[in-house]
């Protein structure tokens, strides 16, 4: 048997590929970016199988969607990143969803908890939480609650009771503070 072996491109490439809607742009699309991405809608959702139908829903309206990738206003990780993001968080706050949160049962709380603790993407592992940890205070409870936890800036303004315009200049200089760290 042998193993398919994993489709990498500079990230223009991989740009290019996507516009022309090339078989290789979708493959390296996937092989790049399907851990990351499910990461995010797994810490989001906490339900594997969730999780992997919200990936595969992802990936289909990164590629549908493409034309309103915009590379002058970042990167094309980041903007993936809010499309995954944002499709977790409207399945979180969908009825059926919510619905089913409440009826679930003991036994499949604890089989959630264990595969949080030894999931393989873990941000303890890349160090993430260590370089969260080092932000001030203030900085790092509003990255938590909107990029971990899933809340809106509006929801967050309300959580800790401050102006949403704080929050937004908070979270701003606390990624400025991260961007610091990897580039």
């Amino acid at each position: 048997m042998r193993l398919k072996t994993k489709i990498t491109l500079s990230e223009p490439e991989l740009i290019q590929a996507i516009l022309e809607k090339d078989k290789n742009g979708a493959e390296a699309l996937y092989d790049m970016y399907s851990s990351s991405l499910y990461g995010v809608i797994f810490r989001i959702v906490q339900h594997q199988e969730i999780a992997e139908d919200l990936l595969q829903d992802t990936f289909i309206r990164i590629w549908n969607s493409f034309s309103s990738y915009d590379a002058s206003k970042g990167r094309l990780f980041t903007w993936m990143v809010n499309v995954a993001r944002n499709i977790a968080i409207d399945k979180t706050r969908s009825k059926e969803f919510r619905n089913s949160a409440k009826t679930e049962d003991i036994e499949n709380n604890v089989l959630i908890v264990d595969k949080q603790i030894n999931s393989e993407i873990n941000p303890e592992i890349i160090g993430l939480k260590d370089l969260i940890g080092k932000l001030k205070p203030e900085h790092k409870i509003i990255l938590d609650l909107v990029y971990f936890e899933g809340f809106t800036h509006v929801e967050v303004a309300k959580k800790l009771e401050i102006p949403l315009g704080t929050v937004k200049t908070r979270l701003r200089n606390a990624i400025i503070t991260l961007r610091k760290v990897f580039n």
